[in-house]
């Protein structure tokens, strides 16, 4: 089935249900056309490199990207579960050699993104899809930011009392064991502040990040240090303000910009 009407030289075919036989030739001759490929079906991911990982089957969304990249995404979450940069081969093949067939020995589609520098393998084996797309067109224009973390980190570090009255910023991109805390400073209290800017709403992941870092700072400050961890944004999901409650952590609604 193919689908959209084509502006200037875009196309996009989707395969609804295919058998995983259609479903590999669509994606073999997308990435010999170097379209854009989403996948949806039910899947382990398996990666082997620097590390390993598995995942064991679930329902997720892959996108092969014709700059290299791969990406791997559940139901929740902004960030995707496994993936790979640009710059790696993507290949798709369907077979039932004993690496590749589920544990009744059905057939399994195979899309594989191989990194050759350092030498990672992404491997996505599908015992159903239930919908394939790719997408052919062109995008030449730069993204333009308006209402950026750093316009957010500005406001706060220019008029400190946007947080909380008394509050004092004492570093920016203060590093710890999980990562760069984007403000790091005290309350009026003499409690250490730890304040972690997102420049939209957020949900879960954001609320983890802020966690891992006052859990790094807790680890690093001496026995008795009081560490508060503030997630500053315009908004958050539902299910972020209940993690934050449970974490003990704090949320103030800011945005970016003043307008």
């Amino acid at each position: 089935m193919t689908s959209g009407t084509p502006t200037s030289s875009a196309r996009a075919v989707t395969l609804e249900q295919p058998t995983l036989g259609a479903a590999c030739e669509a994606i073999a001759d997308a990435l010999e056309r170097e379209a854009l490929v989403t996948v949806f079906g039910r899947c382990t991911v398996d990666y082997e490199g620097r590390a390993s990982s598995t995942l064991e089957a679930g329902d997720r969304h892959v996108m092969l990207k014709p700059d290299g990249a791969a990406l791997v995404h559940t139901d929740e979450g902004q960030q995707p579960v496994n993936w790979q940069p640009p710059g790696c081969t993507h290949d798709v093949f369907c077979d039932r050699t004993a690496d590749d067939v589920d544990a009744n020995g059905a057939e399994t589609l195979v899309l594989e993104s191989r990194r050759p520098t350092p030498d990672e393998r992404l491997c996505v084996r599908f015992q159903d899809v239930l919908q394939v797309s790719a997408f052919s067109g062109t995008d030449e224009n730069e993204l333009t930011l308006s209402g950026t973390e750093e316009d957010l980190r500005q406001r706060i570090l220019e008029e400190p009392t946007l947080l909380e009255a008394g509050f004092r910023p004492l570093a920016t991109e203060r590093e710890t064991a999980a990562g760069a805390v984007d403000i790091y400073g005290e309350d009026a209290a003499g409690r250490t502040v730890v304040v972690e800017l997102k420049r939209r709403r957020v949900g879960p992941d954001a609320v983890g990040q802020l966690r891992r870092y006052v859990d790094a700072l807790e680890r690093d400050l001496h026995a008795d240090a009081d560490v508060r961890g503030i997630l500053v944004a315009p908004s958050v999901t539902d299910r972020a303000d209940r993690l934050l409650v449970d974490h003990g952590l704090e949320f103030v609604s800011l945005e970016p910009t003043s307008e």
